[in-house]
């Protein structure tokens, strides 16, 4: 039998604690975001528009890589020291970055900033695991599913107000303070278990391939149709380090004392099905974000700031359902149906959205956008609460990891995926219905929205006209591939939520886990300061 006793002082340093890891969280999303408005001026300013790709490809690569690499290590040593090295990394990156006088000197920048916001991402979501329990969680990850709504908003608005006013370096220097803030909640407040191994056997050989094999997946799914044509020697050289790298990774980890991925995680079914979920989640989301705002640009004639609010109704929506969601979950216990209509609601609002025409009124585009975000909201987290009650918390962070990890990969796919059908599409559309030399200047490659604006409107029915033919069907194509997703979650095992937090290591999930009497001498477990959590010393995984 276990039980939990949390005083008052405990629930306060939960929540400060709580909040730093929310500045962490939107340190590392605003990260991937703020650029997106003042690239252009950054590239422009430190003469790199050729190399202008590499400055987010940097950042992705760079945190994609070390996901797993911090959750396994803070399943190992701890998490605390982790976080304050992660959070120290970021900020080292944003110094780089905000005194760069060239390109290398931003990617760079940009690259150091990626290594510690991979794990702010991973640490922040399995620290909360460390503190509260599965069934207090759901309300705490509702808000932490809100923060990258905010972040999708705040970041291209951020950008485009620093690079008209102060400076875009401020997009940089910005991060100095919040990270002081994180450090500081991370140093004073943050109690953790030490760890589970004392002298741990770092899997160096496993990350080193599973980097390998990340590097090339993401660059081929980032290069593959824009920098290098998909049947280019470059790409498929990629494409074939990814497979041998991927079953190299494979043969490592059935060996490996302490793989970086232990392969019997895909040995739960909740896992497997949660983490494929995840995936097309990210594919979805990601290929169709990537280009809405492009498209309100090209086809509402809208600039680059007003397309940045015109995504407010989604975020919003997103941020709303995010955190209903998580009460809901915090006060039932249950939480099977909750992401299955997510997925149904974000299938709704694709489909809405493939069915856009060059004239349909911007009111009713936010509507669509609206509804694709509730569904969003009502599954990201959720995917991530299943996993980490699926095991005990000294194998949580490898867990979370791990279905960060695929998550992030679908969310290279599906922006590479769409890119190249958009791209392909709309070149060939252009190139049949436009007359020559009627785009002026360098011709289409030097479309802008000013630019279409000042055009004939003929011309300019022309050009709306191909965008909006060349992305709108794509959403239709993508809706196939969430309703699997809805399907997979039909069949997870909806466990009840642990209300403790335990500790336990896999071996204990056994056939003797069954057989543990209320008889057993209960164990104290600090977590935090003024917290008195007690478990038994062979309690069964969540």
């Amino acid at each position: 039998m276990t039980t939990t006793t949390v005083t008052p002082t405990a629930k306060r340093n939960v929540l400060l604690v709580f909040a730093g890891l929310m500045v962490a969280m939107l340190l590392a999303s605003l990260d991937q975001t703020i650029f997106s408005t003042a690239l252009p001026t950054i590239v422009g300013q430190l003469d790199g528009v050729s190399h202008m790709l590499w400055v987010t490809t940097a950042y992705i690569l760079a945190s994609t890589i070390v996901m797993p690499v911090y959750g396994k290590l803070g399943d190992l040593i701890g998490r605390k020291s982790l976080f304050i090295i992660a959070i120290a990394l970021f900020l080292a990156g944003s110094v780089v970055g905000g005194l760069a006088d060239s390109m290398t000197a931003l990617i760079v920048g940009r690259a150091i900033q990626g290594l510690g916001g991979g794990g702010l991402m991973i640490l922040a979501q399995a620290i909360i695991a460390d503190v509260v329990p599965a069934r207090e969680r759901g309300k705490y990850s509702g808000i932490m599913g809100a923060v990258f709504a905010v972040s999708s908003v705040a970041g291209p608005l951020l950008g485009g107000f620093f690079t008209d006013g102060p400076g875009w370096r401020w997009a940089f220097w910005m991060n100095i303070p919040l990270g002081a803030v994180a450090i500081a909640s991370a140093v004073f407040f943050l109690k953790l278990p030490k760890g589970t191994t004392r002298n741990p056997k770092i899997d160096y050989a496993g990350m080193s391939v599973l980097a390998l094999a990340a590097t090339c997946l993401v660059l081929f799914t980032t290069w593959g149709g824009n920098t290098y044509d998909w049947n280019s020697p470059i790409i498929i050289g990629l494409i074939a380090g990814t497979v041998v790298a991927a079953v190299a990774f494979v043969l490592i980890e059935r060996r490996a004392a302490e793989p970086v991925i232990p392969l019997h995680l895909f040995k739960n079914r909740n896992f497997n099905l949660t983490t494929a979920a995840g995936l097309i989640t990210g594919v979805a989301m990601f290929g169709a974000l990537a280009y809405m705002p492009t498209y309100l640009q090209m086809v509402t004639g809208v600039g680059a700031t007003q397309a940045g609010f015109l995504m407010i109704p989604m975020m919003g929506a997103l941020l709303l359902s995010s955190i209903v969601s998580g009460q809901i979950v915090s006060k039932t216990g249950r939480y099977k149906a909750i992401p299955i209509i997510g997925t149904v609601l974000v299938a709704a609002g694709l489909t809405l959205l493939s069915t856009l025409l060059a004239t349909t009124a911007v009111w009713i585009i936010c509507v669509y956008l609206a509804i694709m975000g509730l569904g969003l909201g009502m599954s990201m987290q959720i995917l991530i609460l299943v996993v980490q009650n699926s095991f005990p918390v000294a194998q949580v962070g490898t867990a979370t990891a791990s279905n960060n990890f695929f998550r992030q990969i679908g969310s290279s796919l599906g922006s590479a995926i769409v890119g190249s059908l958009f791209v392909s599409r709309l070149t060939a559309s252009l190139a049949e219905n436009l007359p020559a030399g009627a785009a002026g200047g360098s011709g289409t490659d030097s479309l802008t929205p000013a630019v279409v604006n000042a055009l004939p409107q003929g011309i300019r029915n022309i050009i709306v006209g191909a965008y909006n033919e060349s992305l709108a069907p794509i959403f239709l194509y993508l809706v196939p591939l969430v309703l699997v997703a809805a399907v997979l979650l039909a069949f997870v095992q909806e466990k009840p939520l642990a209300t403790t937090i335990d500790r336990g290591e896999l071996d204990a999930v056994d056939s003797t886990a069954s057989k543990v009497t209320s008889d057993i001498t209960p164990v104290r477990v600090p977590v935090l300061a003024a917290t008195s959590v007690t478990a038994s010393t062979a309690a069964s995984p969540a």
